[in-house]
């Protein structure tokens, strides 16, 4: 028999187009932003740099940036060999944080396996998704386990769109809801057994 090795997994080919669409994304924000730092710096706009509309510019291309690495780490390839530091999980995060209503405080030493860490940023998706209205999340690294427990004063779950982590399916999901499925995938792939629990206060993801 033979074996076409043309063929590319479902999901292989979705994180290569996720992959792609970020980076091609990346170069023409970082050329407006290195725009936007030649306009501060230019001596013939006096008092732009500190103007509101270009404060805004920069702002939202800041977050566009950092927005676009997370869903490069969350739906781009992810080879167990690649490892990821400190460093670059905390701007990672750091960047998630600065675009929402979420606080994120990391508690956790050495570097990481990237499929870790894009379950990781999925996970941290599944607790927006459940706190629109803001919260405070905290990513702890306990030996071998990941757990993200979340405090909000109000929360909004679907059932339905939590049990894609239990791998119940009862409706399709939005595009606004995929990091479900992701996350889901993601743990079948690492053969990893995923705990969460949420109510209207808080909750936990653990894997």
């Amino acid at each position: 028999m033979t074996v076409d090795t043309t063929r590319i997994a479902a999901g292989d080919l979705a994180a290569l187009l996720g992959s792609r669409l970020c980076h091609d994304l990346v170069s023409p924000l970082g050329a407006i932003g290195n725009g936007v730092e030649l306009l501060e710096m230019s001596p013939d706009f006096p008092g732009l740099a500190q103007s509101p509309e270009l404060r805004l510019i920069a702002e939202a291309v800041g977050a566009a940036r950092a927005r676009i690495q997370a869903y490069r780490m969350a739906f781009g390839m992810a080879q167990g060999e690649q490892r990821i530091g400190m460093a670059e999980l905390a701007r990672l995060l750091d960047g998630m944080a600065g675009q929402g209503r979420l606080t994120i405080t990391l508690d956790a030493d050495g570097d990481f396996s990237r499929p870790q860490i894009r379950m990781l940023i999925l996970a941290v998706m599944c607790m927006e998704s459940a706190m629109p209205w803001g919260g405070r999340v905290i990513v702890l690294r306990d030996g071998q386990r990941w757990r993200l427990v979340a405090e909000c004063d109000r929360s909004k779950i679907d059932p339905a769109v939590w049990g894609w982590l239990d791998g119940i399916q009862s409706r399709p999901l939005t595009p606004s809801e995929v990091h479900f499925a992701l996350l889901a995938e993601a743990s079948r792939a690492e053969n990893c057994t995923l705990h969460h629990e949420f109510d209207d206060t808080g909750g936990e993801i653990a894997f």
